[in-house]
């Protein structure tokens, strides 16, 4: 068996079950968007370093590469999650009921590109308010279904 371990090692697998478990959740969307939306915040009311102090500017750029590692990290959670909303919740049925549905999930998935690539406040403001409506969806698919 040794040998066999040594040729066939077990490796980790990652990945999202499409086991019916119906465990799904807006949360994580709502609470990635907000965070998008802090990191920019942050991002545009930074102090600008003082030129004379050399740690200032260290710090100053150290902490905005990290709000914006964050912020765009953040953006494709959110977008991961609202796909998986849109692949594994919601059928296809409750665009009877919601019908403007395919294009909030479509123009949330593109404003979670936009603002991997942007600094807006505006842009971040529009992913939480539209992570906000397919929360509110979600809610009422959630609990017609009971």
């Amino acid at each position: 068996m040794k040998l066999f371990d040594v040729i066939f090692p077990i490796k980790n697998v990652y990945a999202h079950c499409d086991i019916p478990c119906g465990v799904y959740d807006p949360k994580p969307a709502q609470m990635a968007a907000e965070s998008v939306y802090k990191m920019v915040d942050k991002i545009l009311n930074s102090s600008v370093p003082n030129e004379k102090d050399p740690a200032s500017s260290v710090n100053y750029h150290n902490s905005t590469t990290r709000y914006v590692i964050v912020k765009e990290e953040q953006a494709e959670l959110c977008k991961r999650e609202v796909l998986i909303l849109w692949t594994d919740f919601f059928k296809e049925e409750n665009l009877k009921d919601f019908p403007e549905l395919h294009d909030l999930v479509w123009k949330t998935a593109k404003l979670c590109s936009k603002n991997k690539r942007e600094v807006s406040l505006e842009a971040a403001k529009e992913l939480q308010t539209s992570v906000n409506q397919i929360s509110d969806v979600f809610t009422k698919v959630k609990a017609a279904s009971k």
